[in-house]
């Protein structure tokens, strides 16, 4: 069975690559591997941090196990470059651990993408900071940002 696209395809301009930043950080928001692993090819190429998951299978299981430690997930994503087939985001989420105490993690991220919109190549650096829940930045409910959350810039992170 043929895979449909998943627009927005390249070659980006800055409007597409924005779009394609937001429809990443909605899913991965959704804290769902079965939402998120689908944007990316049967044969994906991963670096997260020291895992090198490969193929959608593998990161399908990455994400499951992500998100089942990674309590209260919320996750902001912004553009940071673009070319014709590839994407540069810099991110940051909060998140609790199993024993309450929380985390903002910081990190950039290089994607690049087949004709069909699918991400074949991502690229990640992470960094994890111990915060205070006061220290919270990112307070809406589990799901999406919402429209009117401020984004990292806005923040000053």
């Amino acid at each position: 069975m043929t895979e449909l696209p998943r627009p927005p395809l390249p070659p980006f301009t800055r409007e597409t690559a924005t779009a394609k930043v937001r429809a990443a950080e909605d899913a991965w928001n959704s804290r769902c591997a079965d939402t998120v692993a689908p944007a990316y090819t049967l044969d994906t190429n991963w670096r997260n941090r020291a895992e090198f998951p490969q193929g959608r299978e593998e990161v399908h299981r990455f994400l499951t196990a992500k998100w089942q430690r990674e309590h209260n997930y919320r996750l902001i994503k912004e553009l940071w470059a673009f070319t014709d087939n590839r994407i540069a985001v810099r991110f940051a989420y909060e998140w609790q651990d199993a024993a309450g105490q929380w985390f903002r993690s910081y990190g950039n991220e290089n994607w690049e993408f087949d004709a069909k919109g699918r991400m074949a190549h991502r690229f990640a650096s992470i960094n994890d900071l111990k915060i205070s829940e006061d220290e919270r930045l990112f307070h809406w409910p589990l799901g999406p940002r919402p429209a009117e959350h401020p984004g990292l810039s806005a923040l000053g992170l």
